[in-house]
């Protein structure tokens, strides 16, 4: 499978997941949230940013969404829950997220 942002094909995976990290860009986010039907708002930036700051400079870290529910709480300076973040990112946020975000897809087990 491919994406096509601005004339460029950019790989991705059977499920959507960019081959290549270094492929990514707020454009290409946009194209896959776009495919997603989904509409990038502030906080869905918030999220994203801090996914691929928690991949690129904690170890490949992918946080799951309760990491998610309390960083973004306190990033927000407001108590969310795990539903704030399905609000935004419908199909998981643990999962769509990262994708969108230009992230590998997680091998962690488990949910919540």
């Amino acid at each position: 499978m491919a994406l096509v942002v601005d004339g460029k094909e950019i790989p991705t995976d059977e499920k959507g997941y960019l081959l290549n990290t270094a492929d990514w860009n707020e454009k290409v986010a946009e194209a896959i949230a776009e495919q997603e039907g989904l509409e990038l708002t502030q906080e869905h930036w918030d999220l994203i940013n801090w996914l691929r700051r928690e991949y690129f400079e904690n170890n490949q870290n992918q946080p799951n969404t309760r990491a998610m529910v309390k960083e973004m709480s306190k990033q927000w300076g407001r108590k969310i829950t795990a539903k704030d973040l399905y609000a935004l990112f419908p199909l998981d946020p643990s999962k769509q997220g990262p994708r969108v975000a230009g992230l590998p897809e997680t091998k962690r087990k488990g949910g919540y």
